[in-house]
C-alpha cells in the first residue's frame, strides 16, 4: 500500500496520510478489523435509540482512555488506529445506508475492490430468446396477428410474426449501478468527515482525496 504523504504527530512521530478508500482497505483488509453493529433499539424493554460505537470511542477519548486492541485477531495484533475506523463505519446513518451499507464497505474494503459501477455498458437491442439448429442461431419469434392476403388469385389468412426484443444490459441496470455506485461514494465522504474531524487516530491520517463521484462523466 502506498501512501500520499506523512503527517508529523505532536510526539514527533510521523503519520501515514492516506485517502479514504486506502485507509478502509488497511483497515480491513490488512489489519482486519471487525465491525461491530449496534443491536437495533427494543422498544418493548423501553430502549431508546443506542449510540454507535463510534461515540462510545469518543467518549473514552475525551476521558483520556486508551482504546483497547487486539481483540479481533486471535495471536496478532489489531491497530486501535484500525479498530476507530471499523467504529467510524459501524455508526453510518441510516440516511447513507446505516448497517447494509457499513457492511458493503466493510466488505469492498476487504476485497480490495470498488463498486462496479458497469463501465463502458452500452444497452444493444437483442431478441429476447434465441434458439440454435443445424442452421445456425435464430431469434425466436412469436405469432401476433393473422392478416387476409391474396396470394395467387385466392385470399389466404396468414400469421403475422414478431421478434420480441429486449435491451441487454437494461438502462434501469445500468442507473442502478451507478445509484449503487453514488451512495458507497457519498458514505465514503461521511466516514472521510467523521475520521478528519474526530482526531482520534494516533498513527494514521485521512486525507481529502476520495474516488471520483462520477467516473462515468468522463
Amino acid at each position: 500500500m502506498s501512501f500520499h504523504s506523512r503527517i508529523p504527530r505532536q510526539d514527533g512521530k510521523v503519520k501515514r496520510a492516506l485517502g479514504v478508500q486506502q485507509i478502509l482497505e488497511w483497515a480491513f483488509r490488512v489489519e482486519k478489523a471487525r465491525l461491530e453493529l449496534p443491536d437495533p433499539p427494543d422498544p418493548e424493554r423501553g430502549e431508546g435509540v443506542g449510540f454507535g460505537l463510534e461515540h462510545v470511542l469518543l467518549q473514552r477519548a475525551a476521558l483520556g482512555c486508551q482504546i483497547d486492541g487486539g481483540r479481533h485477531k486471535i495471536g496478532s495484533y489489531t491497530h486501535e488506529d484500525a479498530e476507530v475506523i471499523a467504529a467510524t463505519v459501524a455508526g453510518l446513518p441510516d440516511a447513507l445506508g446505516g448497517k447494509r451499507m457499513a457492511i458493503r464497505i466493510a466488505e469492498l474494503a476487504r476485497a480490495g475492490l470498488t463498486p462496479d459501477w458497469m463501465p463502458g455498458a452500452v444497452p444493444h437491442c437483442v431478441p429476447v430468446e434465441t434458439r440454435r439448429n443445424q442452421h445456425g442461431e435464430r431469434s425466436i419469434t412469436v405469432v401476433v396477428g393473422t392478416e387476409r392476403v391474396l396470394s395467387r388469385g385466392k385470399w389466404r389468412t396468414v400469421e403475422v410474426l414478431a421478434c420480441p426484443v429486449t435491451w441487454r444490459p437494461h438502462p434501469d441496470q445500468i442507473a442502478g449501478a451507478r445509484r449503487a455506485y453514488e451512495d458507497w461514494w457519498k458514505a465514503l465522504d461521511w466516514i472521510r468527515d467523521g475520521l478528519a474531524k474526530g482526531g482520534m487516530l494516533r498513527d494514521t491520517e485521512v486525507t481529502a482525496a476520495m474516488p471520483r463521484a462520477r467516473p462515468w462523466t468522463g
